[in-house]
This record gives structure tokens, sequence and C-alpha cells, in this order.
């Protein structure tokens, strides 16, 4: 999102939570504390702003007798709220978390994907306007950092332990307790055939695609993140019942080791004996609706389009044959061995790149600049995609039973909080997790309409947030029931926020970027999110149901 774009989010926030306030609020002290309360919670704003409000909170405390309602407003301006400068529209198409005024970094967005667990992460989960109630919690994410799933011929193999020890970097608080607890696993409930998973990573020697400790540590991080997140909401009780949590994997180890991980930072020590971990056999976690024939048409494209595209990159192949010169094999067998997946383990975990030595003595290694070569072509690849459109229309019938089954558990959650039902403690699931692949969250991305969000890196997250607003006031209920708009309140009182790895990119999806949250309400409506998951996600694929969608002969 833009400086602009920023400034105006911003300054709708705070003209909601200042200006707007009914005339028995307008103490000038209240709505001070709201505004600040706000800034400092609600507002994802400019950098500018939080230096500017790190150094003006003593003076706006400093002036609060000689303040009044009407030159609030300034202070807004003051801290870099509101823009002094007219707000020119932009197009809805641009990168909505950092916007690239160059060409980026093929090698630093290579660390990125990393995702090191050594830096303080600022995490947006859990954040609303004041006296909204959070209802429901559903995740997805992205396995930790994981060995090489493919070896590069002639080379020896990355030495990584994958054993877990708190004296080894990085390492975590929870990483020992975290140990001995997963040895009483066996008190829990495991949906064949996930039961006969290891729960920790045991080889000195990493096997292929084992997660690793760092993949152990992220976890426990994005875990305990999301509970210092949720804690005040209080979202799964201390009480909590078997039916309130849910958790599911796919049968490798990594995902069901990363799920474990994830849930004891964010629930630590919890009861095995109340705790069922289910099986997902399909990466999409689509269960029993995983067949549709026109999804693997579009992907056949798709992987036609990829094709293309690489064949035709010439510094590529000039890269690849240089590679394998070095190494002394044929091109074409180092293609085979993708390169790019055992070079990002050596990347991200700080070791040399591979050599080999000749018959003559001689040794060759592979380079950085062969790396950049191979990921700058996988940022174009990403560019294309978009372009071409094969790979959305193929993620929206790939990811459609997950998103249903999302929406059904929200809707179902809000049928029960409706206003004047009183919900019946433990008797749905608010608290979801799936761990799951990189080939699973990038198409519920693409689903999403986010596409152009970064590719998931380790330990992504995707969180869907259920939120309920404050009950209405007499007044607004009698006004409500004049124009006759009973049933529409019901619809008015529950909203949708979507977080990508702690960003809030609600009104980045398809189903809530026209919504004007600058007029009143700043939460997307969970009524737009049940539309195009209903409907309005099969136009792109010109049809109305997902069965007419699968199973409609090609024209």
């Amino acid at each position: 999102m833009g400086r602009q774009g920023l400034s105006s989010f911003c300054a709708a926030a705070c003209n909601i939570y200042t200006v707007n306030l009914p005339a028995w609020f307008s103490d000038v002290w209240v709505r001070l504390y709201l505004y600040v309360r706000l800034i400092d919670i609600s507002c994802i704003c400019l950098p500018k702003s939080r230096f500017n409000l790190f150094l003006f909170r003593p003076l706006i405390f400093a002036s609060l007798p000689f303040l009044s309602p009407s030159n609030l407003s300034f202070l807004c301006s003051t801290v870099n709220l509101i823009p002094t400068t007219p707000i020119v529209a932009k197009s809805r198409k641009r990168v909505f978390l950092v916007p690239h005024t160059q060409e980026p970094n093929p090698v630093s967005e290579a660390y990125g994907y990393c995702n090191t667990p050594n830096r303080t992460e600022q995490a947006w989960e859990g954040h609303s306007p004041a006296d909204y109630k959070l209802l429901s919690v559903q995740v997805m994410i992205r396995h930790g950092d994981r060995y090489p799933l493919y070896s590069i011929p002639k080379t020896k193999r990355p030495a990584i332990d994958c054993t877990l020890s708190v004296s080894r970097s990085p390492s975590h608080r929870l990483l020992n307790a975290f140990i001995s607890h997963m040895g009483l696993g066996v008190r829990g409930n495991w949906e064949s055939p996930l039961s006969s998973v290891p729960r920790l990573p045991n080889h000195s020697a990493c096997e292929m695609g084992e997660l690793t400790q760092t993949g152990v540590v992220q976890q426990l991080r994005n875990g305990q993140l999301l509970r210092k997140a949720y804690k005040s909401h209080n979202i799964l009780p201390s009480d909590w019942s078997p039916r309130q949590l849910w958790v599911e994997s796919t049968s490798r180890s990594r995902t069901v080791q990363s799920g474990l991980a994830f849930l004891y930072g964010f629930l630590p020590d919890f009861d095995w004996t109340k705790l069922t971990v289910r099986h997902q056999w399909s990466t999409l976690f689509c269960g029993s609706a995983c067949e549709c024939p026109a999804r693997n048409r579009y992907l056949e494209e798709e992987q036609r389009r990829q094709y293309k595209l690489r064949v035709s990159d010439t510094e590529l192949e000039k890269t690849y044959v240089d590679m394998a010169r070095t190494l002394g094999v044929l091109s074409r067998q180092l293609r085979a061995a993708n390169p790019i997946d055992s070079l990002l383990c050596h990347l991200c975990h700080g070791l040399s790149f591979p050599c080999v030595t000749g018959d003559g003595g001689t040794k060759g290694c592979l380079t950085m600049e062969q790396f950049a070569v191979i990921r700058r072509q996988q940022l174009d690849d990403e560019l294309d995609r978009r372009r071409v459109g094969h790979y959305h229309k193929y993620a929206i019938l790939a990811m459609y039973p997950y998103l249903n089954r999302t929406a059904t558990k929200m809707e179902r959650v809000a049928r029960g909080n409706e206003p004047g039902r009183q919900p019946r403690a433990g008797s749905e699931d608010v608290f979801t997790l799936s761990s799951a692949h990189d080939v699973t969250i990038a198409p519920l991305l693409s689903a999403l309409g986010l596409q152009e969000a970064r590719f998931p890196r380790f330990a992504a997250r995707v969180v869907f947030e259920l939120w309920k607003s404050p009950p209405a006031t007499q007044g607004q209920r009698k006004k409500n029931a004049s124009k006759g708009e009973k049933s529409k309140a019901k619809d008015r009182a529950f909203f949708i926020r979507v977080l990508y790895n702690g960003e809030d990119v609600t009104f980045h999806t398809t189903f809530c970027r026209s919504h004007d949250r600058h007029a009143g309400q700043p939460l997307c409506p969970l009524k737009n999110f049940l539309s195009f998951v209903r409907r309005d996600m099969f136009r792109v694929v010109n049809a109305t149901s997902y069965q007419e969608a699968c199973y409609r002969r090609p024209g």
C-alpha cells in the first residue's frame, strides 16, 4: 500500500473515532483517549507516523488542557495521519505489501523466503475497533524450514542436524518444554495414518524434506505470536472443550510437526486427551470434494505456460549450462534435480554453495550469481502467471472446497451468536489450525484475489477472523425497526478479517476490495465473503457453481 493510500486509511479511521462520536461522547479527554488507542492499536500507518507518534505522545498529553474537539483534526494532521495534499485515486492492481519502485533483488527476496527467526515481528491479528467481539479464528500455515527435497548431482548434501537441542541456534524458550510435551503424544487422538508419523524431527543427518530445528522454532514463534494477539479475547478458554479446537494436517512429517509446534506455542501444555489431529490426504485440503476435471485442465495449461517461459529464457539456459559444466553433469540432469531447492537451503542456513573437485584437482563451485539468475526467473514467472490467468482459474477451483468449509464454519458460529440468541458454550469449533504446504497457500492467496502477494515463505500463515459488532443502542434498534431493516441487522452484525503473515489484507481481497471502509464501517461484512464463496468466485471461470465449473465440457 502506498504512502497516500495509508494516509487515507488512517485519516478515515481517525475520523470515525473522533469526529463521528455521538454528542454525549464529546468530552475531549475521552475522545483523545480513543484517538490515541486507535493509532496505537488499529492503524497500519506510515513509518513516519510511528516515528512522529513516538515524538509527539508527550506533547499530546501535555496539551490536553488546551485541546478541544474542533482542533483534534489539527492533531491528526500533526502526527501525519491526515494527508495535507489531495488524495489521487490509485489503481487496485498494485503490490499490496511493498510497492516496488525498482526491480526486486532476487537474493534479498530469497532471504525473505527463508524467514529466519532472528527478529521481532509485528502482528495485526486480534485488532479491531473498540467493543467488537472475536468469535472464531481459522489459521492455515505452511510448514517451517525443511531440508531439501532434491539433491544436486555429484555434490555433498548440506550438513544439517535435524535433532532438536536448546543449545543450538536458533532456539526458543519453549523448545525444551515442547520436546518433553511431545513425548506424551500417545495420549492424543490421531486419524490414520498420522499416528505413525514422528512428532519430532529426529535425524542427526536430515532426511529429504525433514523439518529442521529452524522450522520448529519458526512455528513456536508463530503460535506464541497469536497467543499474545488473542489473549485478551479469550478465544479458547482455559476449560476449552474438544469441539472448540480443530487441528488438521497432511501426512508429511514436516506438516504434522509444524502444526504441533504452532499449537504448543499457541496453547502451551495443552491437554492431549482433548486433542484430535485429523488427516487431510490432499495438499488442497479438499476433503471429499477433490474431483474436478476442469481444475486439472487449468493446471496443465499453467504448466505449459511455465515451460514455455523457461525455455525462452536464454540467460537461464546459459546459467544451467555453466552450472552443469562446473559439476560435470548434463544440463538436463541438473534441471531435473531442481537445484534451486538445495541452493535455498544453503542460503537459509548460511552454508557455502556446493563445490566439486575435477579430474585435474581444480575446484569448481556454484555461485551466488547463478543462484540469482534462477531466482530472477522465478520472480518473472510469478509476474507472467498473473498476466496470463491460468493459475488463477486453477486456484479458484482448487481452493473452493477449503473456502466453502471455512465459510460454513463462520456462518455456523455467526448464527449461534445472532442478536438475541444465547450462544451455547463449547458447541462450535472456534479455533481451526490447518498445517499445509506452499502448494496449498499459494492457490489460496490467488483464489482470494491476493495475486500480488509474495510467494509463501517458510512458516507463512493466512488467518481468517470472525468478528461481531457491539449491540445496537436502543435508538439504533428503533431506527432500524422503523425502516423495516430487522433482517438486515443480522448481516450488519458480523465481519471478517483476512491476514497474511500478520498484515491485514482484507481490503485487497476480491470480495472486499470495493467495500467503502470510510463510510462508518471499517470492517468487511461477513456476507461479502459468503456471497463470494457461494457464487461470485465462479465468474472467473464463467460458471455459477463448483459443480458446473468442474464438469462443464470445454467449449
